[in-house]
């Protein structure tokens, strides 16, 4: 109840900071969502199809014994000036001495959250109506589970930090497999991020944070990839579909309707825009490390971007400084919709059965 009441006083004392007005949004308006209270560190803000935001604690790189938290938001209209914390779940199951934290993947087709959870490596199903928490699949040790995509057929695709693999959990849940495997998934310390499955339903989107595999070219830069998934099930053949600048750090991304790619400069405190084509239109703030975005909170490590409507929400991680000032979860209106993300009828388990009346 501690962090509830600390968080509700920073919202307060943002809440008092003139925000723009939401009728009309300029393009790269930003306003603030939320502050994340301890144990802080928000890496990926899930925007659900019921409209609301959900975002986890993540790993703290300076430690901590404390259990990770999931927290829900309600960002209300465009106009708002800012979110309303609805609920929060405390994490169970934790193994509080290793290095620990989840990520709000996604949601499965009884809108029960999918949580990533790095101590120990597992997918949890978390339904927020009753608060129970399940295992929905165990990795082995060593494992990274970082972001995740549904498949068409109800396999969910996690991509690994830190092992050059994507792991494919079967429909139902179960032994997840090394599904796809390639030296252009070896980033070393800072590996695959984010994933989402392309309009065709065939293909999936990678992001890569560096490169650090024999023969794929700058480790500094990270990268954009594309691979389908074959009629039998298998991965084709990794391309690639864009690379960052040096030393960006791009981390997790989301895709509009138009094909633009939405991508989320961790180290350059940016938002990049990637076009159809793989070229690189625009970013913002154009000035890179700053982190100006005309906001009460400016970029801090922004770590992913997630659709809602027009607008995006950033999960701001404050990485390096770990400033509790900047982790946050804001709100920021790019002009275009998202592509919808796909929730197949199976995912999470067998599709509940239709009343009839």
């Amino acid at each position: 109840m501690r962090r509830l009441a600390v968080l509700t006083t920073a919202l307060a004392l943002l809440a008092a900071v003139p925000a723009s007005d939401g009728a009309g949004r300029a393009k790269w308006d930003t306003k603030v969502t939320s502050l994340i209270p301890r144990p802080g560190f928000p890496a990926h803000a899930y925007a659900a199809p019921n409209g609301r935001v959900y975002e986890g604690t993540y790993d703290n790189p300076s430690g901590d014994t404390s259990a990770s938290w999931v927290f829900e938001f309600d960002p209300g209209p465009e106009q708002a000036p800012m979110g309303t914390l609805v609920r929060s779940w405390t994490i169970t199951g934790q193994d509080l001495s290793q290095a620990h934290g989840v990520q709000v993947a996604t949601s499965d087709a009884r809108g029960r959250l999918v949580l990533l959870d790095k101590s120990p490596p597992r997918v949890l199903l978390l339904d927020t109506k009753t608060g129970r928490q399940r295992t929905y699949a165990t990795f082995p040790a060593g494992a990274v589970p970082n972001y995740a995509a549904w498949g068409p057929d109800g396999s969910l695709y996690v991509t690994d930090y830190l092992q050059p693999y994507v792991w494919r959990v079967p429909p139902l849940g179960g032994k997840p497999v090394q599904w796809l495997t390639d030296p252009y998934l070896m980033g070393g310390q800072f590996g695959a991020t984010g994933i989402q499955l392309l309009p065709d339903r065939k293909t999936l989107m990678i992001g890569m944070q560096s490169e650090g595999g024999p023969g794929v070219g700058d480790p500094t830069t990270g990268r954009l990839l594309k691979v389908t998934i074959g009629p039998d099930g298998k991965p084709g053949k990794l391309s690639q579909f864009w690379e960052s600048q040096p030393f960006d750090g791009p981390d997790g991304f989301a895709i509009a309707k138009s094909g633009n790619v939405y991508v989320a400069i961790l180290v350059a405190n940016q938002i990049a825009v990637i076009g159809p084509d793989g070229k690189e239109k625009e970013r913002f703030p154009s000035t890179p490390a700053t982190g100006a975005n005309g906001s009460a909170v400016p970029f801090d490590n922004p770590s992913s971007v997630q659709f809602l409507g027009d607008r995006v929400f950033v999960a701001n991680q404050s990485y390096f400084q770990g400033s509790a000032t900047t982790q946050a979860v804001l709100d920021v209106e790019v002009g275009e919709p998202g592509l919808r993300r796909l929730i197949p009828r199976n995912a999470g388990g067998k599709p509940r059965r239709r009343k009839r009346h």
